[in-house]
């Protein structure tokens, strides 16, 4: 699929499922205009009444927006940082319909990616629960440990059955490092079941 991300190794079968971003523009907007201009070429949704920004969609790449008349926007549903640079560039291009003029090189941050992964053994969650001192396991509240490691400073929540969700992350190469090192993690502490 275009844009998207898959992270090594493979044997994680590690996916990225979403990647958020905050973008500066340095311009300012007037949503209104904005929304009804743009309204033939792509989906946008302003009411003021109810959020102080335009919702925007793009088909390509399938991403959502949340634009503001700061010039300053949150981009969601990216499946790669490359993939919210493009999605950027494609705004750009669609505020130019609207007569707004982008001058300056846009301010991308990467705010939070979320990857799923599998790392192919089974987990003792209780075990790792007991081990592990970031982490919180209520199976009759959530079938999932929670494990909040610290380097990298992300979140993973880790099931039974070995398939995991890393999120937090600040880019592709982090995710990658969060679960080579959870993985050592629970070998070490003996936590895969045999």
């Amino acid at each position: 699929m275009e844009g998207e991300s898959e992270l090594e190794p493979k044997k994680y079968n590690a996916k990225i499922q979403n990647v958020v971003a905050s973008v500066d523009l340095h311009a300012s907007i007037e949503l209104l205009k904005v929304s009804e201009d743009l309204s033939r070429y792509t989906f946008i949704s302003y009411e003021p009444e109810q959020f102080p920004g335009a919702v925007l969609k793009l088909e390509k790449p399938k991403v959502s927006a949340l634009l503001f008349s700061s010039g300053k926007m949150v981009v969601t549903g990216a499946k790669s940082s490359q993939m919210i640079h493009e999605s950027v560039q494609e705004i750009i291009k669609l505020l130019a319909k609207a007569n707004v003029k982008i001058t300056e090189e846009p301010v991308i941050t990467v705010q939070n990616i979320v990857a799923s992964g599998n790392l192919g053994r089974h987990i003792n969650l209780e075990l790792a629960a007991l081990m592990l001192e970031t982490s919180m396991y209520e199976p009759e509240q959530f079938p999932g440990l929670i494990f909040r490691m610290q380097d990298p400073k992300v979140v993973l929540l880790l099931f039974q059955s070995g398939n995991l969700v890393c999120t937090g992350a600040k880019s592709e190469e982090v995710v990658h490092e969060a679960i080579e090192r959870v993985e050592s993690i629970l070998e070490e502490i003996g936590a895969f079941e045999q």
